[in-house]
């Protein structure tokens, strides 16, 4: 399936406002993304999305990209986003930045401009500083995966 970025239905949503088809549709790709194609075997229900607002992009029925933003003291002492993901049909279009831009709106339409503190996937550090993060701290391994704070002022 062919997807342009002009196509995409972009929806930031609260958890108890997300509909049973749009919830599964999150876990379907972050199951996906994190565990088939990254074979990588992780708790990704960690308890957290009740308090997130989710970034969501649409193609017609189809999620295609996400990631779950969250208020600082939630995940970190500072507001934060993360399990972002594009699906495969979107890679090499520039969704990527798309994606990061809507989540940095997000957090700044429910919470305020603030600093926001993300943990990256280390191979992924030259993508984010590019959006304006920093690295911060030492790389740390999280589910067998080098990872990066970065934080973004």
């Amino acid at each position: 399936m062919a997807v342009t970025l002009d196509a995409i239905n972009w929806q930031h949503t609260a958890y108890n406002a997300l509909t049973v088809p749009q919830l599964y549709a999150v876990l379907q790709l972050r199951s996906d993304v994190f565990v088939m194609e990254q074979n990588c075997p992780y708790q990704d229900m960690d308890g957290f999305d009740a308090q997130a607002v989710h970034v969501m992009g649409w193609a017609g029925t189809s999620l295609v990209a996400y990631a779950r933003c969250f208020p600082a003291g939630v995940k970190f002492a500072e507001a934060s986003i993360g399990r972002v993901i594009t699906s495969a049909a979107l890679r090499g279009t520039g969704a990527g930045p798309v994606l990061m831009q809507q989540a940095i709106d997000c957090v700044h339409q429910h919470w305020g401009v603030q600093p926001i503190r993300i943990g990256a996937q280390a191979r992924l550090n030259k993508f984010y500083g590019k959006l304006g993060f920093i690295e911060t701290g030492a790389p740390y391994i999280e589910d067998g995966i080098p990872h990066i704070d970065m934080l973004r002022n």
